[in-house]
């Protein structure tokens, strides 16, 4: 008779854990997974995926007004149905929870729809009052929105609502300035909506190039949407009108029809029960964990957006992958976090991968910087004056491309294929070598000066 009920036991079933429970199975380990909310996790069910079709959908605003630029009779005002956009998203978000689900027992994996909490080292107990034992736990429960502790925050919604809105709002205010932010107010705006962002620095998307996301930050006023700076929530309070008046530092009152909390994201910890466990946790409540996603508890390991890592859908991806192999797989190996590329679905989009300049000048002192600033060949056509840059950022010394950045038409399509010669090492040299595939956007990261 087994020791335990189970090899593995898996605690949320979002990208990492589906990933880790899958291939921990397909190695021949008896695994069970719990999900209190639905098989697919934020990136599937609430996240990248739902929010890049409304991206899609979105985009159609301006797509169909330069359509009449290239000879299409399309009329000035379009009906727009935000229910029918809404409902198709949710019937492809069923399709592929579908999918998960089915890969999952496939692979002979057993599903819990229930929540699950730690109580022992190998010990689960599930919400209908059942406990479970199993050799290793995986906590892959993600992150979840965070709400900012202000009066009248109920009020609020975060991008998990955002999917279910009865229609586009007239008026709305989002709070933050990262990645969901800047995709939202992009969706909303391109819908038609009145979008006022606000911030409580003067910084949008942190983390990427100065000059990519100021790119951003002026074509994106171009379009209309309001940035306000320097402003922290001080209340929010219903009127009798029916609408939202949002008092902020440093800034008039702004009266709106909803309100979006788009402030960073939160591990999801609180009530798991890991303390019972002695499972150790940084400030912010992430599983600390080590290069084998292993926390302080030898049988307890956590992957995924919960842990004080990146949180990056691939890379939670990865993590489980690396893990399932590792302890299950007779093939260890680590997940190697250097040179992760990423994207932001703006209006237009922004990706990076690499050092941004500033980071490139404090780690080398030496540095060449590359940029191509232009206008793509459809925007030209269309009199849409918005223009594109690409950045190139490379070792003075050597001439290794230690990161490239770009804003404009289809860049995170473009930046993947890129991002292979940055995390191969490759020179501007090797750039330069390479004929240009014309015409194309792409070709201008081979014409960089």
């Amino acid at each position: 008779m087994a020791e335990y009920d189970y090899d593995l036991f898996t605690i949320g079933a979002g990208s990492g854990g589906v990933r880790a429970s899958r291939v921990s199975a397909s190695h021949g380990a008896r695994v069970a997974v719990a999900e209190e909310h639905r098989v697919g996790g934020t990136c599937v069910i609430r996240g990248c995926v739902p929010k890049k079709l409304l991206v899609y959908g979105a985009h159609f605003a301006e797509d169909l007004k330069d359509a009449q630029r290239f000879g299409w009779d399309v009329p000035d005002n379009c009906n727009f149905s935000w229910s029918t956009l809404r409902d198709n998203v949710f019937e492809e978000v069923d399709r592929i929870n579908g999918v998960y689900r089915e890969t999952l027992t496939n692979h002979g994996a057993e599903i819990f729809d229930e929540r699950a909490e730690v109580v022992g080292p190998h010990e689960i107990r599930l919400a209908s009052g059942r406990t479970v034992t199993a050799k290793t736990i995986l906590i892959a429960t993600g992150a979840t929105p965070h709400v900012p502790d202000c009066p009248g925050h109920e009020l609020g919604i975060t991008s998990n609502e955002a999917f279910h809105l009865d229609d586009v709002p007239g008026r709305i205010l989002i709070a933050g300035a990262g990645y969901i932010a800047n995709e939202f107010a992009g969706i909303f705006n391109e819908l038609g909506s009145k979008v006022t962002l606000i911030n409580r620095s003067d910084v949008i998307l942190r983390q990427y190039d100065h000059q990519i996301r100021d790119r951003l930050l002026q074509i994106s006023m171009m379009k209309g949407i309001d940035y306000k700076f320097h402003a922290e929530f001080k209340g929010i309070e219903k009127t009798s009108a029916g609408c939202l008046k949002v008092s902020v530092s440093n800034h008039e009152d702004i009266e709106v029809d909803c309100v979006m909390f788009a402030t960073g994201r939160v591990p999801l910890t609180k009530g798991l029960g890991l303390e019972h466990a002695g499972v150790k946790l940084d400030d912010k409540g992430a599983v600390i964990v080590d290069q084998w996603s292993k926390t302080n508890v030898d049988s307890i390991y956590a992957v995924g957006d919960v842990t004080n890592r990146m949180q990056l859908t691939p890379v939670a991806i990865r993590e489980g992958q690396a893990f399932a192999d590792t302890m299950f797989g007779d093939n260890p190996h680590q997940v190697d976090y250097e040179n992760v590329p990423s994207a932001v679905f703006s209006h237009p989009p922004m990706a990076g991968v690499g050092m941004t300049e500033s980071q490139a000048k404090e780690t080398l002192g030496s540095v060449k910087i590359y940029t191509s600033d232009f206008r793509a060949m459809k925007n030209v056509l269309a009199n849409r004056n918005e223009r594109g840059l690409y950045k190139m950022i490379c070792n003075g010394e050597t001439g290794q491309i230690v990161g490239l950045h770009m804003i404009g038409p289809e860049a995170p399509e473009i930046l993947q294929a890129a991002a292979i010669a940055v995390k191969a090492g490759l020179t501007k040299q090797a750039f330069d070598d390479t004929v240009a595939l014309h015409p194309s956007m792409a070709e201008e990261l081979v014409l960089m000066k």
